[in-house]
């Protein structure tokens, strides 16, 4: 299995990381409960971390009242609980992704628009797998994968034990990954037509970015997808996915967007945050919600200066 960067290095276990090596063995334990287990006490974490948090609360309950002006103060306060329980259920996703196993989301997976990639692929073209960041991102990474040979850019973790632990965790299922500053590695594999997984939707603090709509708010958003397709010449699907009530995935892939990239840059960002925002309108408990998707404005402003 291909990587950007080796995965057999030694791991770092200097004391310094000793803290954290405690923290991924505890996750690595809690990826083996049980997953009706692991919903019940994700959601019990949840409600924790929206009694605990009061900064990212108040930032979640903020952007939900900015993107759904249209539901009354009650209603926003059950889709804030319900994002927080997502986010509970998320960590132990995260830990089976990476270090358990994955066989009980297997069961009642429901993939849609195969044929799409398929379609794309035609001719050895690559693909930019396009998402957004949810609650399910890591753990429909991994069920994609049983399904296509997806490579990722990711931010490398501060901590050496964790960036390891998750890189190793990832090479199990990734094709690649590639830290989001090695855009020449992301380019060689799209033009050796490889997939690449990529989410461009969170404000960026360096890189290329327009403001685009994103649910009818400017979003400080990356042109990433647009140069990204142009370097290499590789097609755009765009990649829902989602956690059902009864527990199970459904992921879907849309076909491949026509006339992309164009010369316009920022209407091809527009056309990826707008996909984006369909795929959060339908799972919208699952969003991250709690990261500052608005905090640079057109006109110096932020939403959040109060918080």
């Amino acid at each position: 299995m291909a990587s950007a960067q080796p995965t057999s290095a030694p791991p770092p276990l200097s004391p310094r990381q000793w803290p954290t090596w405690i923290g991924i063995a505890a996750m690595a334990l809690a990826a083996r409960l049980p997953w009706p287990w692991q919903r019940a006490i994700g959601r019990g974490i949840g409600t924790l971390l929206r009694a605990s948090l009061r900064e990212r609360r108040e930032v979640a309950a903020r952007n939900l009242a900015l993107c759904f002006p249209e539901l009354d103060p009650a209603a926003r306060a059950r889709l804030l609980r319900a994002h927080f329980a997502a986010l509970g259920i998320g960590l132990f996703e995260f830990a089976r992704a990476w270090w358990g196993s994955v066989a009980p989301m297997r069961r009642g997976l429901v993939v849609e628009g195969l044929e799409h990639l398929e379609a794309a692929r035609a001719g050895g073209r690559g693909v930019i797998v396009v998402s957004g960041h949810f609650s399910t991102l890591e753990m429909c990474g991994r069920l994609m994968c049983d399904h296509a040979p997806l490579a990722g850019m990711y931010r490398p973790h501060a901590q050496p034990a964790m960036e390891w632990a998750v890189r190793r965790g990832r090479a199990r299922y990734a094709a690649a990954m590639f830290p989001k500053q090695d855009v020449r590695g992301a380019v060689r594999h799209l033009k050796k037509g490889g997939l690449l997984w990529y989410a461009p939707d969170q404000d960026p603090s360096r890189g290329d970015a327009v403001y685009v709509p994103f649910f009818g708010q400017p979003a400080h958003s990356l042109t990433s997808t647009h140069s990204l397709a142009r370097l290499s010449g590789a097609a755009v699907v765009l990649y829902q996915h989602r956690r059902r009530e009864d527990g199970g995935y459904t992921l879907t892939l849309w076909p491949a967007l026509d006339h992309f990239p164009s010369d316009d840059p920022v209407a091809d960002t527009a056309r990826v945050i707008a996909g984006i925002e369909t795929m959060a309108r339908a799972a919208p408990d699952q969003y991250l919600w709690i990261h500052r998707r608005f905090k640079r404005q057109p006109d110096g402003s932020s939403p959040y200066a109060d918080l």
